[in-house]
């Protein structure tokens, strides 16, 4: 089986189409190079043996003979020799997943430096300030990459003698250093090498490559790595490939540069060249965000004639691969080599505006836009931004490097951006810059603030990715991250203190600002046009109140799928009279109380159906236990004592009474109803009178009313009976009949196991996935979460089963419950109103499981809508391509 695979001179060995082989930048530079365009040659290093590698920590024997070959191919097309004293040649070792990873893994540069290399390389330059500062770089490279050099959150040892010496010397950056210094520089890294591993720096570059091969397969488990994975579903046993490819120099002068480009801006997704570039600089310069780079428009002034060349190839690549594209290059002396071409990463904004943009060029089909969106990434353009009139105090402005606009607490290192982000607080990680293993951080933190980089550093890149705000390169923001503050304009904020970010304009913003709603826009509107045409399942709401309907229906709710009652009741005013109905000592008092809620009951209901206008209406009857709803404190259980004229010690054993041990398996959802049905009578009396009263004004009504928490049929039949016959009595008192179902949640395994039993009688199911993984799993949702990181990551289960459905558990009860339902009644309707409902992948699986519809969050319904297409298209026989 081949493993080396060999491209240069417009030759390759692969394509694009082999990017599990040889992963997404490997594959793509032998795409290009196929393609004529110019890319320095090299070979790449199969994907296929990194987990092998990691498995058994030794690379196949038949890898190094493998690996010669190619190497005497790149001697004999470069005319340079690894290791020449005269004619040196000189090589990257990058890393390559089949899925993109952007800045993840590892790099090194300028391999095959060593004290006589670098001699040849300043002769054959007639730079040696550029020799040595090539050769600084590898060395350093080398010390964090392969000896593991680095340190989290703060300097690396390597790091720290650089400083030391720029700060001796009184300069800013490395490449001001002369020719000596870097020279200085590079023995004194050797010796921190030494220092701290015990390891000698090897000046073999034979050595130096397998150790740099070895490396870039160990950096699939950096923890920043698997981190990246896990939040992208990306699976470990996947692996990266290595690529090995010949030098060209950046840093050889003012002629001479590298930069990033995007085919349109990432941010927007503006058909416009985006990017930066800086002059006499390599590739981890513009990433690194240790410089602010140049804008590409600016590049006619240094280069003339580039900026055309890199529009015309990004325009033909573009148009190859049918995305935007993120190009790295570099110009030596005046020629341009592009190093990488990959899918951009981009801001949701720009994500659908491409999309649809590529339709109108011909480009993509609608159904290839509907499927190039992330539906996660809709939320996004639904979260709030700051009011563009709004009086705020400005502490400075970078660069708007990822739009949105968050609110949270500044701290300073990634650690703690992750542990008080777990906690559910609202936190802004700030960093001079940040570097892949502030990854866990920034996904944790509601937005980003760094002082140095610039609209492609590694902070800007990850935030367009993950959603997350981002304000990048504000150089007059002054990180000091030991006294753990930042000083901006003569003003001090500290850890703790709030800030604004708006990463639409680049401000940062004192103190906490209200946000505003967006507006998604056209082009996200025409995206959903086109995935309402292709998907089969529906998409309703969760909602409790008619302004939770509104905002559901201009989401594109179909419906809302559940509405909980008992969400109305902890209002003030309501909260007290339930109280009372909770502790009355006999069935008088109870209906005394409960008449009191019915008006307010079925105003309630008046407004969701107005709200909906004709929508379906899901409403699940009272579900939690009696106790919720009762006072805690001494002080609330004093107040409804003298209220409801009791004793404080009765009432207070009395609510200790009800209390329960397990209440999520106790007295509650239809075991309510059944022991107090005066409660169902009056929950349906509401519900059909509000029917009754909207449709005497000419307005559609469709009224579901669901019975939470059966488990045996008879239960759900107890409880039909009572609605039944309450509705008829409204119908006759009313002169009115109005249309509805009587369905139940599937919420317990029996349920699911006996639907067939419970569907004779039942109109419609809807799968309470919540409560049935709860009770399927046997874990508690509130205090699973201790636990369940660590089952994620030890790969005992792939994913937070409250979070994406368990499919061969959860998933495999669901589709008993559909099939059994089914058998007994073919048109049952059955949908899902879990948090699962809103999830991507979950409703992938309900979409193959056969459902009518799912029910979520208002602001998940543009994401089902989407998710739910791209189930169905994957279904669908395959389109031909535009």
């Amino acid at each position: 089986m081949q493993t080396v695979f060999f491209f240069g001179n417009g030759q390759a060995d692969g394509s694009a189409q082999m990017k599990d082989v040889l992963g997404g930048k490997g594959a793509n530079l032998h795409e290009m190079t196929r393609l004529g365009i110019p890319v320095p040659p090299g070979f790449t290093i199969s994907a296929t043996l990194c987990s092998p590698y990691l498995r058994e920590r030794r690379l196949p024997d038949d890898l190094r003979s493998d690996v010669t070959t190619a190497v005497a191919q790149l001697e004999s097309v470069t005319g340079r020799d690894l290791g020449g004293a005269e004619a040196p040649l000189l090589v990257s070792v990058r890393s390559g997943a089949p899925v993109s990873m952007p800045g993840m893994m590892d790099t090194i540069l300028n391999l095959g430096l060593n004290d006589t290399t670098v001699e040849a390389l300043a002769a054959q330059s007639a730079n040696p300030a550029f020799a040595y500062d090539s050769y600084r770089r590898f060395a350093q490279m080398y010390g964090e990459v392969v000896f593991g050099l680095t340190a989290a959150n703060e300097e690396s040892p390597i790091e720290h003698a650089t400083e030391e010496l720029k700060r001796l010397r009184g300069v800013e950056r490395e490449i001001d250093l002369d020719p000596a210094d870097l020279a200085e520089l590079v023995q004194t890294i050797k010796r921190v090498i030494h220092d701290e591993t015990g390891k000698v720096f090897p000046d073999d570059p034979w050595e130096q490559l397998w150790g740099a091969v070895e490396a870039v397969f160990r950096s699939w488990n950096t923890k920043r790595a698997m981190a990246y994975r896990r939040a992208h579903h990306i699976g470990d046993a996947v692996g990266t490939a290595v690529n090995v490819v010949a030098m060209v120099y950046g840093n050889m002068g003012e002629d001479s540069g590298t930069g990033v480009v995007f085919t349109r801006n990432p941010s927007t997704g503006e058909p416009t060249l985006f990017g930066e570039f800086l002059p006499n600089a390599q590739g981890e310069d513009v990433v690194a965000g240790t410089r602010t780079p140049e804008p590409i428009s600016a590049m006619t002034k240094i280069w003339p004639g580039i900026e055309g060349q890199l529009r015309e190839m990004g325009r033909m690549l573009e148009r190859h691969f049918r995305d935007v594209q993120d190009i790295e290059f570099t110009v030596e002396r005046g020629k341009l080599y592009l190093l990488q071409t990959r899918g951009a990463k981009r801001s949701a904004q720009a994500a659908v505006r491409v999309a649809v943009d590529m339709v109108a060029e011909a480009l993509l089909s609608e159904q290839d836009a509907v499927g190039r969106v992330d539906p996660d990434q809709l939320e996004r353009l639904l979260h709030p931004t700051i009011d563009p009139d709004l009086e705020v105090d400005v502490l400075a402005t970078g660069l708007p490097a990822s739009p949105g606009a968050a609110v949270g607490r500044v701290v300073f290192d990634a650690d703690t951006a992750a542990e008080r982000g777990a906690d559910g607080e609202p936190v802004i990680l700030v960093r001079r810059e940040t570097n892949p293993d502030d990854f866990h951080g920034m996904l944790a933190a509601e937005a980003i603030l760094t002082e140095r980089g610039g609209m492609t550093s590694h902070a800007a890149v990850v935030a367009r990715g993950i959603g997350k705000a981002c304000v990048a390169g504000c150089k007059e923001v002054h990180v000091d991250e030991a006294h753990r503050r930042f000083e901006v304009n003569g003003r001090m904020v500290a850890e703790d203190d709030w800030i604004t970010i708006d990463g639409s304009s680049g401000r940062v913003i004192a103190g906490s600002v209200t946000l505003t709603a967006p507006a998604p826009g056209e082009h996200f509107e025409q995206l959903m046009q086109w995935a309402d045409k292709f998907r089969m399942l529906r998409v309703r709401a969760n909602a409790d109140t008619p302004a939770d309907a509104a905002r559901a229906v201009e989401f594109g709710a179909e419906g809302i799928g559940l509405c909980r009652t008992e969400h109305m009741f902890f209002e003030e005013g309501r909260i007290e009279i339930v109280r009372e109905m909770i502790v009355a000592k006999n069935l008088a008092g109870r209906r005394k109380a409960l008449g009191r809620l019915l008006p307010i009951q079925r105003g309630d209901f008046v407004g969701l159906f107005r709200a909906m206008d004709g929508r379906p209406v899901t409403i699940r009857l009272l579900d939690p236990p009696l106790h919720e709803f009762l006072p805690k404190t001494d002080e609330e259980i004093k107040r409804l004592a003298d209220t409801i004229g009791v004793g404080f010690e009765e009432l207070r054993n009395f609510i200790s009474v009800l209390t329960e041990v397990n209440p999520m398996l106790g007295h509650r959802g239809c075991r309510l109803g059944i022991t107090f049905p005066e409660i169902t009578e009056m929950q349906a009396e509401a519900i059909f009178e509000a029917a009754c009263d909207v449709a005497d004004d000419g307005i559609e009504v469709m009224p579901e009313v669901m019975v939470p928490l059966v488990g045996f049929a008879e239960e759900f039949d107890r409880q039909a009976s009572v609605v039944r016959a309450t509705a008829e009595q409204v119908f006759a008192r009313r002169g009115r009949h109005v249309e509805y179902l009587l369905g139940t949640m599937i919420e317990l395994p029996r349920a699911a196991l006996t639907a067939d039993k419970i569907a004779e009688t039942a109109e419609f199911f809807s799968f309470g996935t919540n409560d049935l993984t709860q009770t399927t799993l046997g874990l508690s949702r509130d205090d699973a979460g201790r636990f369940l990181p660590a089952y994620v990551e030890f790969g005992i289960i792939p994913d937070n089963p409250f979070q994406t459905i368990d499919r061969d558990g959860v998933g495999a009860l669901v589709e008993t419950g559909i099939r059994l339902g089914r058998e007994t009644n073919p048109k049952l309707k059955i949908g899902i109103c879990g948090e699962h409902g809103g999830d991507p992948r979950s409703i992938r699986f309900f979409h193959e499981a056969g459902m009518n519809y799912v029910s979520c969050s208002p602001f998940r319904v543009p994401i089902a809508r989407l998710a739910a297409a791209q189930a169905a298209l994957k279904d669908a026989p395959a389109v031909s391509q535009v």
